[in-house]
């Protein structure tokens, strides 16, 4: 798991396929991160769990499934590009944001991104399957970065950018039209379960 504090900004060294069907090998200059990494390591790139397929010489590889394409904004990730970065939660760690895992539930796509005062704040379009699970100063994972929600309308969300996430993540590049990752609140979704579910009857 993951708490959504972003560690690095990667940038993508390649992004290719073999042939069509395959997986899309991720090559990322991440000096900090790799110097930290191994072989199997679970990494956040901007917001989507990946294991680490390489590490050394302060990049890191990582393979993405058509699975993951299909759900998530790597697809369009190019060359240059800045990903954010997080590896897993170690025990003993803080928990400084929230509960993520790193499992994008959906692509969100920016509606506006405004100034306000020191920070901005940053207007998001969501399906409705991803909105029902939006409160107001509820968390959400945007690109992999831990936010609370500060405004909501029938069509998506609003998020208030601080400075210091403006500096150290890639969410300050964001412009209308752009897509992000969404991973909304895991615990929203077990309330959602827990509330609909029937009774479990043993098949014993």
């Amino acid at each position: 798991m993951f708490t959504g504090i972003v560690r690095e900004r990667g940038r993508v060294v390649s992004a290719k396929r073999d042939g069509e069907g395959s997986a899309l090998r991720l090559r990322i200059a991440a000096p900090r991160t790799a110097a930290e990494a191994g072989l199997g390591d679970s990494i956040a790139v901007s917001g989507c769990c990946l294991t680490t397929v390489a590490a050394g010489d302060g990049e890191l590889a990582f393979d993405a499934v058509e699975e993951t394409l299909s759900r998530t904004t790597l697809a369009a990730v190019g060359d240059g590009d800045e990903v954010n970065l997080e590896p897993a939660l170690r025990a003993g760690e803080p928990l400084g944001g929230h509960y993520v895992q790193g499992h994008v539930d959906g692509v969100g796509r920016v509606r506006a991104h405004d100034p306000e005062e020191d920070g901005s704040r940053l207007w998001l379009d969501l399906h409705a399957e991803l909105l029902r699970y939006c409160v107001e100063k509820g968390s959400i994972a945007v690109d992999g970065v831990s936010l609370t929600i500060a405004g909501l309308d029938a069509e998506g969300i609003a998020v208030a950018l601080v400075p210091h996430t403006l500096r150290e993540t890639t969410l300050s590049r964001l412009r209308p039209g752009d897509d992000v990752n969404i991973e909304v609140d895991v615990l929203a979704k077990y309330v959602e379960r827990l509330t609909n579910a029937g009774p479990v009857r043993s098949s014993g």
